[in-house]
């Protein structure tokens, strides 16, 4: 099992940066694929970008390529979302999971419980 707890939220002008992070506990964390989350108000969840074990295989919305990028620190179990020149579409909850089935599809069953990121214009 793995725990996540997600900080680094806040309030942002538009076209402004925040930088996420998504620190892990428990056991095995680099077996992990990560992936960041977010869900507005009246809207789905939907997957932000995601990262797997090694680091080198990377997914991107395209609502966000070009503005986010997510990396990951194995040695500090933490990954991250750098969000760059934010726009007020971006207002959500933030959350991160992770999903341990492996490099072919996503399986994210752990969650972390979130965090709040208002873009204002």
């Amino acid at each position: 099992q793995v725990q996540l707890v997600e900080s680094g939220g806040g309030l942002v002008q538009a076209g402004g940066s925040l930088r996420l992070s998504c620190a892990a506990s428990g056991r095995s964390f680099n077996s992990y694929t990560i992936g960041w989350f977010r869900q507005a108000p009246g809207k789905e969840r939907e997957l932000v970008a995601a990262i797997r074990r090694s680091g080198r295989s990377i997914y991107y919305a395209g609502s966000v390529e070009g503005r986010f990028t997510i990396s990951r620190d194995n040695a500090k179990n933490t990954v991250y979302l750098q969000m760059n020149n934010l726009k007020h579409a971006d207002t959500a909850v933030y959350y991160c999971a992770a999903d341990g089935s492996g490099d072919v599809t996503f399986d994210f069953n752990y969650w972390g419980q979130g965090t709040q990121v208002t873009v204002s214009t």
